[in-house]
């Protein structure tokens, strides 16, 4: 009747992970991880290197694997996890190129946001 009704809702997910607004704990977190890893151990033995964009081969191939994954973790993490997957593969592949081309890594002295540990000699 009222807005505020206090009548469960009909969803059929019983983690309490996967629903909005509630922050997993320790243990509902490893079981998301878990569920993510063993999602993307079977995209990489079928080659599936973005779940969004090739949704109906990862279905097809992953379905066991893409509902546990979508069950144990909050939807908003599935989105993230799938796209850090694209982003941790393009980042790999233009080292990699890099490379190739004979790039060197450069270290730098004092990233940005990072205090110096010691003063240089010569200052207060």
């Amino acid at each position: 009747m009222g807005w505020f009704s206090s009548s469960s809702s009909s969803s059929s997910n019983t983690n309490p992970a996967a629903i909005e607004g509630v922050a997993p704990n320790r243990t509902q977190r490893a079981k998301c991880w878990e569920a993510r890893d063993s999602f993307f151990q079977c995209l990489d033995r079928h080659d599936i290197i973005d779940p969004i964009k090739h949704s109906a081969a990862a279905g097809e191939k992953c379905a066991p694997s893409s509902a546990a994954f979508e069950k144990e973790c909050v939807g908003s993490w599935v989105e993230y996890f799938k796209k850090r997957r694209v982003m941790e593969y393009n980042r790999n592949e233009t080292f990699k190129k890099l490379e190739a081309e004979g790039a060197k890594a450069v270290g730098m002295p004092n990233p940005v946001g990072q205090a110096q540990a010691e003063p240089k000699a010569g200052k207060p």
